[in-house]
């Protein structure tokens, strides 16, 4: 029993390990390749040498229309909505996959620790039905 339990310990701790390490590559490359999204940019705003780009959906004019048919929801919503779909495009999409491959990866990395617990707690309800 005891060598089932570690040898399974070892294989969730190698699993974890090995998410770990390809999600981080993979957010690595990612964050090497991705490009500046300049699709929908109308112009750029020049402050302090630095510039920002200005895109349609951040001009009032395009707010003022938006509370104006859909109210205060509907400006939370079109944040929301923009952030989320953010998350899935250029450098963004790295830190999302590096943050998804850390959790999964100590999801395993867990598992392994309490391994010895849950075992314990399915034996002893295994004795209880004799």
């Amino acid at each position: 029993m005891k060598r089932k339990v570690a040898h399974l310990r070892e294989s969730l701790i190698l699993i974890g390990a090995i998410i770990m390490l390809v999600g981080l590559g993979s957010a690595i490359m990612i964050y090497q390749s991705a490009g500046d999204d300049s699709e929908s940019v109308l112009g750029y705003e020049i402050i302090d040498g630095s510039a920002y780009p200005i895109r349609p959906e951040d001009s009032r004019m395009y707010r003022r229309d938006l509370e104006l048919y859909g109210g205060k929801a509907a400006v939370i919503t079109d944040d929301f909505s923009r952030w989320f779909v953010g998350l899935w495009h250029g450098k963004s999409l790295a830190f999302t996959v590096a943050g998804i491959s850390i959790f999964i990866s100590f999801v395993f990395f867990f598992a392994a620790s309490r391994l010895p617990f849950l075992l314990k707690s399915d034996v002893h309800n295994e004795n209880n039905r004799e």
